[in-house]
């Protein structure tokens, strides 16, 4: 694929705009490939491929926002159709708006592009479905597995976003996610393990050789075995305990706990008849304790190599790393050039954007990550005298404030004496996020840190998914309560 749409089009269709009465306009234009490749059971279960095309404009009149989007992405009465509806609902909407201060910002001319060895659309499906049917061979040699899965996704985006303000940049995101599965049962239990990650595996913004030096296959007889010992292991004792997380299972509680909480339409009120809102609040910024003192977690869409990385925002905004929590107090929000506004800052931390150009913009996570601490995942265990440690999510639930959560592993083991002790399976453990996170006394180093990519947030009405990632060590939490 290449960029097929004119950018000089883009901003006519903006200055007209301008010449009928907005204050502000932008026109995102986008080409969405995505590819899943999906076997079970040594058959092939899911082969998808779709090509997307839409415009999408967005309008500010007065006080009002108007967004209209199309898939006749090149048809020039199309587009202009689009745009003039957009500005109409702008137009209604100003009649029931509230004043909306949004800050002018410089033109920007710019390309950006995450970059791969080997690119995804040049392995055939054949060698795909190949690849995976031997990445899952070893695991269903025992008749207790119930399912053997494997699964690959490639994902390309290109993005063209032009301004009234005389913006123009290009943009291209080349991705690829995978991973397996070994499902086993015996009378009435079930018992799931999955590397490297469940939900479809890992994925970075990297090509073929991302899949390759995941190492499927060999890594298959090892959770095919892990999954059979969890039938016979016993239930994770409920209690109080001290619970050491693994980097995988940590990585989803900043995005459920954190990443969320800290969107500020969510704080704002804005999300809550869908998504929910957030325990957080303007006024908590600078005082309020989230965690302990070692807890600080950042955004970060500069990493390279990751889905939630990117070069500009959807509002032009160059991507940036900042604190959420640092050293515990919570001191800023997932913001957009309106709502940072309406909580005194001058400018946007870049973190609006739309899984598409038919979709309108919204704050999104990015990277949201637990910064690393200083011991070693052993010194860790070491030093815990009565725990459990445990990884990798099977279950979550967390309530519409993003406060009161519950959540399920696929695996545990008891610390005793400082020691890894027996297997344990079915660990819940629960809490308030508050709490929880200043009960953490001990974030392990750089060496147990890892970047975790998540392509299926959802937020929105109507739903929009968005691609993001979440960076977490292992950590220790004094006195949890296990379920």
């Amino acid at each position: 694929m290449s960029h097929s749409f004119d950018p000089t089009q883009l901003a006519d269709l903006l200055r007209s705009l301008s010449r009928s009465g907005a204050r502000y306009s932008d026109a995102r234009a986008t080409t969405t490939e995505r590819q899943l490749v999906r076997v079970r059971n040594h058959r092939v279960d899911v082969i998808s491929s779709t090509v997307d095309h839409a415009v999408g404009v967005r309008v500010l009149a007065g006080n009002g926002w108007g967004f209209a989007s199309t898939s006749d992405a090149r048809n020039h009465e199309a587009l202009e159709i689009t745009a003039q509806r957009a500005l109409s609902l702008a137009r209604a909407s100003h009649l029931i708006g509230s004043p909306i201060s949004f800050p002018d910002s410089d033109a920007v001319s710019a390309s950006w592009a995450s970059s791969y060895l080997i690119d995804p659309w040049s392995i055939s499906l054949e060698m795909k479905i190949e690849y995976l049917l031997a990445a899952i061979e070893p695991i269903g040699t025992d008749p207790r597995i119930h399912q053997a899965v494997g699964e690959i996704s490639s994902y390309r985006q290109q993005k063209l976003f032009v301004s009234s303000a005389g913006s123009i940049i290009h943009q291209t995101a080349t991705e690829m996610g995978g991973g397996i599965e070994a499902h086993a049962m015996a009378g009435n239990d079930y018992q799931r393990r999955t590397y490297p990650n469940p939900f479809g595996g890992d994925y970075q913004a990297r090509g073929w050789e991302f899949i390759e030096g995941l190492d499927l296959r060999g890594n298959a007889s090892r959770i095919r075995d892990e999954a059979i010992a969890l039938l016979d292991a016993p239930k994770a004792p409920a209690g109080t305990f001290d619970l050491v997380i693994g980097s995988s299972q940590l990585a989803l509680q900043v995005h459920e706990s954190c990443g969320h909480a800290a969107e500020l339409d969510r704080a704002l009120g804005y999300e809550v008849s869908l998504a929910g809102g957030s325990f957080l609040d303007p006024s908590m910024l600078g005082t309020f304790h989230y965690g302990s003192p070692g807890v600080t977690i950042v955004a970060d869409a500069t990493i390279a190599g990751s889905i939630g990385s990117f070069g500009f925002d959807d509002e032009g905004n160059k991507a940036q790393r900042f604190p959420l929590v640092e050293r515990g107090i919570f001191v800023d929000f997932l913001t957009g050039r309106e709502s940072a506004a309406r909580i005194g800052r001058d400018a946007s931390n870049a973190t609006v954007r739309a899984e598409s150009a038919s979709r309108l913009p919204l704050i999104r996570m990015t990277n949201i990550n637990l910064e690393p601490g200083t011991a070693s995942l052993d010194e860790i265990i070491a030093s815990t005298r009565n725990g459990i440690f445990i990884d990798t999510n099977k279950s979550w639930s967390i309530d519409d404030r993003r406060l009161n959560f519950q959540f399920g592993c696929e695996v545990g083991f008891a610390i005793e004496n400082g020691r890894l002790g027996r297997l344990l399976k079915n660990p819940v453990y629960g809490g308030s996020t508050p709490s929880f996170w200043r009960s953490c006394d001990l974030v392990g180093d750089r060496a147990s840190w890892q970047l975790w990519g998540l392509p299926n947030c959802g937020k929105g009405e109507p739903l929009q998914t968005m691609r993001v990632a979440h960076g977490a060590p292992a950590a220790r939490f004094l006195g949890v309560e296990m379920r």
